[in-house]
């Protein structure tokens, strides 16, 4: 069975990246934190901030980037 794996992807106003991951055995429980981490990150005041949910196996299931700033924009994958 594969892992499922969030990650939020935090750009700070001074350059640096932060990228907590958590991984789950269980697929509902992953997308319910990809989705907390995506109602933080819609809200953000960080200029760029995103998640990824995927699993070991190196497949990308979901992701979303906000980029905050003079015009936010919204960018959305799913697999």
């Amino acid at each position: 069975m594969p892992k499922y794996l969030v990650t939020e992807i935090q750009h700070w106003d001074t350059g640096a990246v932060q990228t907590p991951t958590w991984s789950f055995d269980d697929r509902n429980k992953a997308e319910a934190k990809y989705h907390t981490v995506l109602s933080q990150a819609a809200v953000s005041t960080l200029p760029v901030h995103s998640a990824m949910l995927f699993t070991d196996e190196g497949f990308t299931l979901e992701s979303k980037c906000y980029k905050h700033g003079a015009e936010p924009e919204e960018e959305t994958t799913e697999g």
